[in-house]
């Protein structure tokens, strides 16, 4: 396993989910608060610009005047790296289903697309959280969902925290994490804001802290991430835009292609130096003009379904995987000169991509090439075998990945450990085959490219350590059953249990069955991955009103009750007690009443 140390990210490591976007070289200066507002003033703060609804500063809150349709207002400055918190709180809503939270990208006048999470007021739904992009066709395309630990509900204050890194996210409700992402969608100068919908909604406390990039390492016990070779080549022939935007919906959070550099200067994708294996063309690239490559069919070799998918631009996959999630893994087909080589890294700097592109090749002139052009553009080393000492031929190349052939790991997995320590990642190819998946996952790689991308993916997900919460009020009263919130991930079966005793997670509590005090509950999730556990506890609490509720509801004779109610309300609880053991109930409510009546008395 690895034993590099990392940062701890809030919540996303902890079930093994991992990341899209690659860190830059130089990392931000941690901790920075680069907003932080109380609304202590009579005005809406400086920056603070409302774009649909009616915003305002009231009692030391920023509000919004009524329950409207997306009231939004925008604040701060782009960050790719950042926790964004605030404090919020439902005052009103037109149903249990409205929701309101945190902008976390959007264009300072607030015109589509944005990216949000949210919170419903019934957030223990399953849907009661989520991670949402709202489209440049204004409609939503819901990524992520899950169920908080309790309701929101209105007139309840809820601590959020957002934690973004690149398109990774992790949502944290009430200290409590609940939802991870990889698919969040950024621009380049995109900021943030609050939206509520059908909400009329209280906020304080805001704070944005800068953060650090995380590493290219996983942390550890965390399963590889998925690099869809050659765009999903299983399914969609490879390099075409159809292959990658496979790849992107598989999941994918690398997805890797060729590129190279035609006659007249053009980027292209594709793996052979000629045209011949995946076109109805004939020839060297070098000798063709981007008119002559683009004009070819890339895809009616693997399937006449593909007919017409043309061989694309290195700029068209750029911009499909722009806005997609992903990383793209760039590897430059040598030998390229070192004008080729900056004409392909001017195509991802000119886009503003350099934080989302990670580049790797075999030649490595290309490599010592591109560092000197564009330092800020992270590379990774492709090798047929693992080099003597890996660790001193990956710095001396200035690689954040080192990417070997499978079968030459597999020989020195030790490699791993060693490359991660030193910060470096392992990324090997291409491997098909869920035992090896498996061999390559045990000795810790950070991930593994592929051409069956959604296999991969899916097969991770099935190895993946389950997680679960559970939660339940922490009063109960005698007279108001309690639901018992279960929410479960990568688990095959989710048993819960009340003090030691297996229950039905489904049915509510019922107070009137339990001994005043402390009570725990426990929820165990099992799945492929493993078992995880969580525990709740709660008290019931007594008053005069749950002994009444019990003594009514009990059946017994009509005077027997009166007689047992009016020593109550006397506050004769002795006498109460008395009469509670000459009315014959069950042995166990019985026991339940006179030990409320005790403590009632102060006994």
């Amino acid at each position: 396993m690895r034993r590099t140390p990392h940062r701890p990210l809030a919540a996303a490591h902890a079930v093994g989910l991992a990341a899209a976007l690659v860190p830059t070289l130089a990392a931000a200066a941690p901790g920075d608060v680069v907003v932080r507002e109380s609304f202590d003033g009579a005005a809406l703060p400086a920056g603070w610009t409302p774009v649909a609804g009616t915003w305002q500063v009231s009692g030391g809150k920023l509000t919004n005047t009524a329950p409207g349709t997306l009231s939004r207002i925008t604040f701060g400055t782009h960050l790719e790296d950042f926790r964004a918190e605030a404090t919020i709180r439902f005052d009103a809503v037109t149903n249990s289903s409205r929701w309101a939270g945190l902008v976390l990208d959007t264009a300072p006048d607030g015109t589509v697309p944005w990216s949000q999470a949210i919170m419903r007021s019934a957030s223990t739904a399953t849907n009661g959280i989520e991670f949402a992009q709202r489209t440049e066709a204004s409609t939503w395309n819901v990524t992520d969902t899950a169920a908080a630990p309790h309701d929101a509900g209105t007139g309840r204050d809820i601590r959020v925290a957002i934690e973004v890194h690149g398109s990774r996210a992790t949502w944290s409700f009430d200290g409590k994490t609940v939802l991870s992402t990889t698919k969040l969608r950024r621009s380049a100068s995109g900021v943030f804001g609050f939206i509520a919908d059908g909400a009329k909604i209280s906020v304080d406390d805001v704070t944005v802290t800068r953060l650090d990039p995380l590493p290219v390492t996983q942390p550890d016990g965390a399963l590889p991430l998925t690099v869809a070779h050659r765009g999903y080549s299983a399914v969609a022939p490879e390099n075409t835009l159809a292959a990658v935007e496979a790849g992107v919906r598989a999941g994918a959070e690398y997805v890797e292609i060729d590129a190279q550099t035609t006659r007249d200067g053009v980027p292209v994708v594709m793996h052979d130096n000629t045209v011949d294996r995946t076109t109805e063309g004939t020839g060297d690239i070098s000798t063709l003009t981007a008119a002559q490559v683009t004009a070819l069919d890339a895809g009616a070799w693997f399937s006449p379904a593909f007919a017409g998918q043309k061989v694309p631009t290195l700029g068209q996959v750029l911009d499909l995987i722009r806005t997609s999630g992903s990383t793209l893994l760039l590897e430059i087909k040598g030998p390229e000169t070192r004008a080729e080589t900056a004409r392909i890294l001017d195509e991802v700097r000119s886009r503003g991509m350099t934080r989302q592109v990670l580049v790797q090749s075999f030649d490595e002139q290309v490599l010592r090439d591109a560092r000197a052009i564009a330092p800020e553009i992270p590379l990774g080393l492709l090798r047929g075998a693992v080099d003597a000492d890996p660790v001193a031929t990956a710095k001396a190349f200035g690689v954040v990945t080192y990417n070997p052939s499978a079968a030459a790991l597999l020989t020195r997995p030790d490699a791993v450990s060693r490359l991660n320590a030193a910060g470096i990642a392992v990324m090997p190819y291409t491997v098909n085959d869920a035992a090896t998946w498996r061999k390559l996952a045990d000795a810790g790689v950070d991930a593994i490219i592929t051409d069956r991308a959604g296999e991969l993916a899916g097969w991770r997900s099935g190895q993946a350590a389950p997680s679960v919460t559970v939660s339940v009020p922490g009063q109960l009263r005698r007279y108001v059953p309690a639901p018992v919130a279960v929410s479960a991930r990568d688990a095959s079966a989710v048993s819960v249990t009340l003090d030691g005793a297996r229950i039905d997670p489904a049915a509510p509590l019922d107070p009137r069955s339990l001994a005043a005090g402390t009570h725990e509950l426990v929820a165990t999730a099992t799945g492929p991955g493993g078992t995880a556990s969580a525990s709740a506890k709660f008290e019931v609490v007594v008053d005069v009103t749950g002994v009444r509720v019990l003594v009514a509801e009990a059946g017994a004779r009509p005077e027997q009750t009166a007689t047992i109610l009016r020593h109550l309300d006397a506050g004769h609880f002795d006498q109460a007690a008395d009469a509670v053991r000459r009315a014959g109930f069950a042995p166990e409510l019985e026991r339940i009443l006179l030990a409320d009546l005790a403590l009632i008395a102060g006994r």
